[in-house]
């Protein structure tokens, strides 16, 4: 079905090694040999996409407001994921398109290592590097899934549309491929996952943080779990099973403590020491082409789209909580007042020819870390069939602890469900900025058993809102939970972006859909 539907042939993954001739040798159609464990072991570093759709998410979740015409516009794929449409530019990683290639020629790498390690016979000593693969491809995967497809339903998912499941390398020219179901595709996703668990070994990595480590798989797996709810709320019990692996007995010592980054003056030390390899809370570390930095950071641009002022006091860093006001995010949140910004991720820049200013922007980001970790298992605590609030309660101080500037927290059951009952709902959709509040209006896969059990979810995602802020986990939040937003609109009525509404699953490339794979409903 042509290159555009699957970047994931062997030529194509191993194009990265072209300057690894030293030790692959090439074959008549110019693909690398795979056929040792050292070229095994460096293919796979090609296993991990280079991209992600942080830059979609964030724009089209309600953390993101219109502040008119008067302000720029960074990309055409900014302003087309606030309106929620179809986004047919194609120019850079940040678009459908490349966020495509880029995944696909993750896991084409990783379907080649595990082609390899079977022609070489499935050697023992070959496990961690067979696990390495198969939760790259699982990962890969679920960021198509979760980008271009509905969420999870078990009660839908059989009759929704999918995304295609490489497990081979590409060997034709023009191969065919269907989407399958979106069921289907979890659960591949689960099966990759349950045989790469037992293999994964710390000892493979001279950097393990840069690798899908023991403790990044787990938290992988935990929040795989929470997406992937079963009528019986038995995966609940799953997540809080690999979130203990992850976090230990001495929890506390591997949690990230935003206080301690009050200490720096600049952003860019900031988001140095946000993302560095040594602090315990980061799991999983990764480099992708995104200029989301530049679109969110705090310079003036791109300020016609951006958590402004009113969603900032509304709903996010300056919003009321039930952990107090006193937290380390308001001392290092920075303006332009239409993108106030939490500067977590900064931009790096690699020259190609530094005299015209040509090259490639990067962002370093962290897809998993040991705090976002602990609110999975709050919630799964809270969610699973008897709801465990005395647990629940404990992670939530555990984590709330993390953002005060005092290091403490001592909230109670009674105190979050009082904090929630005496706030509205925000509006939808919502004609006014002061209206906003931290509540939305939450229709769940499964109806919540009381008042108290939403209460406990509202304060969950709220402080998922928070430790996730710019990485794009809010949109997921939203679709997971089916959140009615609106987007205000210059000049226009608000839009509504209702329950089951079908542009939560964002459009396949057009390409794509050109070379006959069929596009999600509108």
């Amino acid at each position: 079905m042509k290159k555009y539907i699957l970047l994931s042939s062997v030529a194509t993954a191993l194009l990265c090694f072209s300057s690894c001739e030293d030790f692959l040798d090439t074959l008549p159609d110019n693909r690398a040999e795979v056929n040792t464990e050292e070229k095994i072991t460096s293919l796979l570093v090609s296993a991990y996409p280079g991209a992600y759709p942080v830059a979609m998410f964030e724009m089209a979740s309600d953390n993101t407001a219109d502040n008119g015409s008067l302000y720029d516009v960074e990309t055409q794929a900014t302003e087309q994921a606030y309106l929620w449409q179809d986004i047919d530019a194609d120019t850079d990683q940040d678009c459908p398109q490349g966020l495509w290639d880029e995944c696909y020629t993750a896991i084409g790498a990783a379907n080649q290592a595990l082609q390899s390690i079977e022609e070489l016979g499935n050697p023992e000593s070959l496990n961690p590097q067979k696990g390495e693969a198969l939760i790259c491809r699982a990962y890969a995967h679920f960021i198509l899934v979760n980008t271009f497809c509905q969420a999870y339903n078990p009660g839908t998912a059989a009759d929704q549309l999918g995304i295609p499941y490489m497990t081979e390398p590409e060997t034709t020219v023009s191969p065919t491929y269907s989407r399958g179901t979106l069921a289907e595709t979890y659960q591949k996703i689960d099966a990759d996952i349950q045989a790469a668990l037992p293999l994964i070994d710390d000892n493979l990595y001279t950097v393990p943080k840069y690798h899908f480590n023991m403790k990044a798989a787990y938290a992988f797996a935990a929040r795989f779990y929470l997406f992937y709810v079963q009528e019986d709320k038995s995966n609940y019990e799953k997540v809080i099973e690999y979130a203990n692996k992850v976090l230990g007995s001495n929890m506390q010592e591997s949690l990230r403590s935003y206080s301690e980054l009050t200490v720096y003056t600049d952003p860019d030390n900031i988001g140095d020491a946000y993302i560095d390899a040594s602090n315990p809370a980061n799991l999983l570390i990764t480099t992708v082409y995104s200029s989301w930095p530049y679109i969110y950071g705090p310079w003036n641009l791109n300020l016609r789209y951006g958590m402004n002022r009113s969603v900032c006091e509304g709903e996010t860093f300056l919003a009321n909580a039930p952990w107090g006001t006193n937290i380390a995010f308001r001392r290092m949140i920075y303006n332009p007042e239409q993108k106030i910004n939490f500067p977590k991720y900064m931009m790096y820049f690699e020259y190609t020819d530094k005299v015209n200013g040509i090259g490639y922007r990067h962002a370093v980001i962290v897809p998993f870390s040991t705090n976002e970790t602990l609110l999975c298992r709050a919630e799964a605590y809270v969610m699973k069939a008897q709801p465990d609030y005395t647990s629940a309660t404990a992670d939530l101080n555990s984590w709330a602890s993390c953002i005060t500037m005092s290091g403490t927290s001592n909230l109670t059951e009674s105190q979050i469900e009082d904090f929630y009952n005496g706030i509205d709902y925000t509006p939808v959709p919502l004609t006014s900025d002061g209206a906003r509040t931290v509540k939305k209006y939450l229709n769940p896969i499964f109806p919540f058993a009381d008042v108290k059990q939403e209460n406990f979810i509202h304060c969950i995602l709220h402080a998922r809102r928070m430790e996730c802020i710019h990485d794009g986990s809010r949109w997921l939040d939203i679709k997971r939970y089916n959140i009615e937003i609106s987007h205000n609109r210059e000049g226009l009525d608000p839009d509504v972006l209702k329950a089951n509404d079908l542009r939560r699953a964002i459009q396949l490339p057009q390409d794509v859909i050109n070379a006959g794979l069929e596009a999600n409903p509108r």
